[in-house]
């Protein structure tokens, strides 16, 4: 039994939750998302409580019981609060440039790395600090992930893109004989 389903999710208040077929729907003062949810989960919404429910007891509807819940929490926060990624670039020469929808980054490469900031997501830099906001959790913290692919920290001298209080082991290298 999930222990994130048997709890019921209250909704905060400025934030709706609609039901229509298999799409539930979160809207709040900062956007709205949406889920398709599989039949084999009940969503009972009444008043500023939901509470889900699994149809059977089969392994996949468990799992996904917890799951739902999980995301349906994650849409609450999201568009009352939102979430933000913050990525550190280290190095000599390294730097990141945000133009519209496009991330310009040069970290050492013969080429600038450009990347397509996708839809509903800000990024902002100053200084070395990318900051990457919005309000589904999923899509921030992938794209961050994907800003952190491009150069992740090396060991050695700790150059490269890590997450804001992200610790690198350091090696200590060659040693002179």
């Amino acid at each position: 039994m999930s222990r994130l389903g048997k709890q019921p999710i209250e909704l905060q208040s400025g934030v709706e939750m609609s039901l229509s077929g298999d799409v539930v729907t979160v809207k709040g003062p900062k956007g709205s998302l949406s889920l398709t949810v599989k039949d084999n989960i009940k969503i009972n919404i009444d008043g500023s409580t939901v509470t889900l429910e699994p149809v059977n007891d089969a392994k996949e509807t468990l799992a996904m019981w917890g799951t739902y819940a999980s995301i349906l929490r994650n849409f609450i926060i999201g568009v009352t609060e939102g979430y933000e990624k913050k990525l550190e670039i280290e190095g000599v020469g390294y730097r990141a440039e945000a133009a519209g929808q496009k991330l310009t980054i040069n970290v050492g490469y013969s080429h600038p790395v450009i990347m397509e900031v996708p839809e509903g997501i800000t990024c902002i830099v100053e200084k070395n600090v990318v900051t990457i906001s919005g309000i589904d959790k999923h899509a921030v913290g992938q794209f961050a992930a994907n800003v952190r692919k491009v150069k992740e920290p090396e060991p050695y001298k700790g150059k490269g893109i890590r997450y804001q209080g992200e610790y690198i082991i350091r090696k200590q290298g060659k040693k002179a004989v």
